[in-house]
């Protein structure tokens, strides 16, 4: 109750938009709650589809990225986010239903099972980056600066209540009546849209400021227009590096986590139980984080030192991975990994942008976080699938990612050092 009064009193709200902050926090936490609930159940799925089959689920889902982000862009940069944005998030839900259909009461389809983890995937990049377009569409940059933190924090709250929701209700209904709970959830954002499209536009009547906003939005483009200024540009190169690094590690740390969750239990609701346990510590280590460390870490370290802690973390737990590689020993690292990205790595990664153009924080940033990111997770996953091949175990994939992580860190540590010297020169 304490840490509960000492955020709202921080919160500093003017007048007019309590109704807009509580509605963008609500949307946000039913979206990531939404997503949440089915998380658990993806990674099942990825298990029944074959853990020798994953390198294929994350090529394919790279497949249908690279056809689908384009085509947003597009959309996005010639009509209204406010217009298009219901369609979308009821064609997610028309989705949702389709797959509960689709699916058979008891297991799943290898197929159906393959199929749904590349879906919840691409769900997964395009609900969140949809909703920050629709927040930067009807916030002006004050505003931003002011609410957008306490937004973000919906959205922490609604991934820690999403796999809450999944290891309470899963043996009791079933995984694929889950999918009709993650459903109503996305409808009450679509909800949420309303009522916020309602608040701009009588904010707006006179229309000037709204048009301004939306002609700045435009200057968003396709995710194309951004490849040239990452392969031009050392610093952003070194940001794609990073993400490439990132990606990788993650993707070694999901794979063994398969394995090993595989081998350890027999029963698919008790395998999704244990994802949403692990979703659920990871989003609460987040929150805790968030509340009392993020904000502080910076001004204590510094950007560069703050970039490098998590991989410097990450290489320590690979390491002892691969001298015991069972599966408490993976939950823990795989906590570091997750909750010190959300709350310490990408508010970092997201302030390497600031001191660039307004081009290249959204073009090039576009195509790091989206065709690099997606790139990076299927050339791993099929690196990955090679070692195995040859026969190499969990112990040795684990130590061959500590010298990647330590690299990682020495790319991260120089780009914040970077970040800090084009600063200093503007």
């Amino acid at each position: 109750m304490l840490i509960v009064q000492r955020a709202l009193k921080s919160i500093d709200i003017e007048p007019g938009e309590g109704s807009a902050l509580f509605w963008s926090f609500s949307y946000f936490f039913a979206l990531l709650c939404s997503y949440y609930i089915i998380r658990p159940m993806r990674d099942e799925m990825g298990i029944l589809g074959g853990v020798e089959n994953l390198q294929w689920l994350f090529t394919g889902t790279l497949l249908v990225m690279t056809a689908v982000v384009p085509l947003f862009g597009w959309v996005s940069s010639r009509f209204p986010r406010r217009i298009f944005l219901p369609y979308i998030y009821l064609s997610f839900i028309a989705m949702l239903l389709a797959f509960y259909g689709l699916m058979d009461k008891e297991t799943p389809s290898p197929y159906m099972a393959r199929a749904f983890f590349i879906w919840v995937s691409v769900f997964n990049l395009f609900v969140v980056s949809v909703f920050w377009s629709f927040m930067t569409d009807i916030y002006s940059n004050a505003e931003a600066k002011r609410l957008f933190g306490v937004i973000a924090a919906g959205g922490t709250v609604g991934a820690l209540a999403g796999p809450a929701i999944t290891a309470l209700l899963v043996q009791s209904l079933g995984a694929r009546n889950l999918l009709l709970v993650s459903a109503l959830f996305l409808f009450w954002a679509v909800v949420c849209i309303a009522r916020l499209s309602k608040w701009s536009e009588a904010r707006n009547s006179g229309g000037e400021q709204l048009k301004a906003v939306q002609k700045e939005q435009l200057i968003s483009g396709g995710v194309w227009a951004g490849i040239t200024k990452v392969v031009r540009s050392p610093y952003l190169a070194g940001i794609g590096l990073l993400m490439i690094l990132y990606t990788t590690l993650s993707t070694f740390l999901y794979l063994m986590q398969a394995q090993i969750i595989r081998d350890a239990f027999v029963d698919s609701a008790a395998r999704t139980a244990v994802f949403a346990s692990i979703d659920f510590a990871v989003n609460a280590v987040t929150l805790a984080l968030q509340i009392f460390l993020t904000g502080r870490l910076v001004k204590w370290f510094g950007l560069a030192v703050v970039l490098a802690i998590v991989p410097v973390l990450l290489a320590a737990g690979f390491a002892l991975l691969g001298i015991v590689p069972v599966l408490s020993v993976l939950l823990v690292v795989q906590v570091i990994r997750r909750a010190g990205n959300y709350a310490v790595m990408r508010p970092a990664r997201e302030m390497l942008y600031v001191v660039l153009s307004r081009e290249e924080k959204y073009k090039a940033k576009n195509v790091i976080d989206t065709l690099v990111y997606r790139t990076g997770d299927a050339v791993s996953a099929w690196v990955y699938a090679g070692m195995r091949s040859l026969g190499m175990n969990i112990s040795g994939v684990a130590l061959i990612a500590v010298p990647l992580a330590l690299i990682w860190a020495f790319i991260a540590f120089g780009l914040g050092r970077q970040q800090v010297k084009i600063a200093d020169n503007k």
